[in-house]
């Protein structure tokens, strides 16, 4: 995966802030926890929750349509979520999904999709592996919660 010419990050201990769009759920902060502690595992960078009087370098929200960012949602299937490249920082999850952290075949696994949004926040483009986390799709069901050779190595030129 070629990921030249994406912009990067200027620094590995970056902050992070949950909009106040994001469910106050534990098993939501559980699944964004764990996201951003495989990347933690698969780079050289850190992640910790911004101060309250603190820019956040990544902030997640949830939200529904037209969200002012230029990319509205279109309300369940189809487009999940969508993230900015670095040093944007951008994390936005269709509130009109069906969520979960234990899914079945009628939800989507929070967890998997954070963890693949994480990486275009990172820096990273799709994967042509459809094993990959990275790889542009998901069915609803599916779980990838594990880093791939393809996405580890995909991640290095950007580290």
């Amino acid at each position: 995966m070629d990921i030249r010419g994406f912009p990067r990050w200027s620094e590995f201990e970056l902050t992070t802030r949950s909009a106040s769009s994001v469910p106050d759920d534990q098993d939501f902060r559980s699944a964004f926890a764990q996201a951003f502690q495989s990347w933690e595992g698969a780079s050289q960078f850190k992640f910790k929750e911004a101060s309250a009087d603190e820019k956040a370098n990544i902030v997640i929200g949830f939200y529904s349509g037209d969200h002012g960012d230029g990319v509205p949602f279109d309300g369940p299937g189809r487009v999940l979520a969508h993230s900015f490249y670095p040093q944007d920082g951008r994390s936005h999850y269709d509130a009109d999904e069906s969520w979960s952290t234990n899914p079945d075949m009628s939800h989507m696994d929070l967890e998997s999709v954070a963890l693949h949004e994480l990486g275009h926040v990172l820096g990273l483009a799709h994967s042509q592996d459809p094993n990959a986390v990275m790889h542009s799709g998901i069915a609803p069901g599916t779980i990838k919660r594990d880093l791939t050779q393809d996405d580890i190595k995909a991640y290095k030129p950007v580290s």
